[in-house]
């Protein structure tokens, strides 16, 4: 198989990120800021950057993901919304954020990207959360 058609995860997305499980078509992870418990689901598909230029099969695989891990982030956090989107415009390689918000937190109810600075977790807050998140996806 050439190195083309091998999946690697774009090296931005392996920065600040804890894995969490391998769903069937996508790889959970999530993002390294406790303002908002965010995920990222990432298709395993080489070269894949856009939901609607996979075959059908991947895109209907790929929706029921996405509902899977929403309905486990609004379990494992409460929260009252879950943004979900596709944006891709830096990090090319198809990726999905799923962000957990809840009023008050942080920039609500304006968008997450290129607010404040991040803040990681501390302590077992991340392998707690990943823990709780495999529960009830993996």
């Amino acid at each position: 198989m050439s190195e083309k058609n091998t999946f690697m995860l774009d090296s931005r997305l392996q920065q600040d990120m804890a894995f969490i499980v391998s769903l069937g078509l996508s790889e959970l992870l999530l993002m390294n800021d406790k303002r908002w418990p965010w995920l990222i689901l990432v298709p395993r598909i080489a070269g894949a950057e856009e939901v609607h230029s996979l075959p059908r099969l991947q895109q209907a695989q790929l929706m029921e993901e996405i509902s899977t891990v929403a309905a486990a982030l609004r379990d494992v956090t409460g929260c009252e919304k879950i943004n979900i989107g596709a944006l891709g415009n830096i990090v090319r390689q198809l990726h999905i954020h799923l962000i957990a918000r809840n009023s008050g937190d942080a920039n609500w109810p304006n968008p997450v990207w290129g607010f404040g600075r991040r803040e990681p977790y501390t302590g077992t807050a991340v392998q707690d959360i990943v823990a709780r998140i495999q529960a009830r996806c993996g």
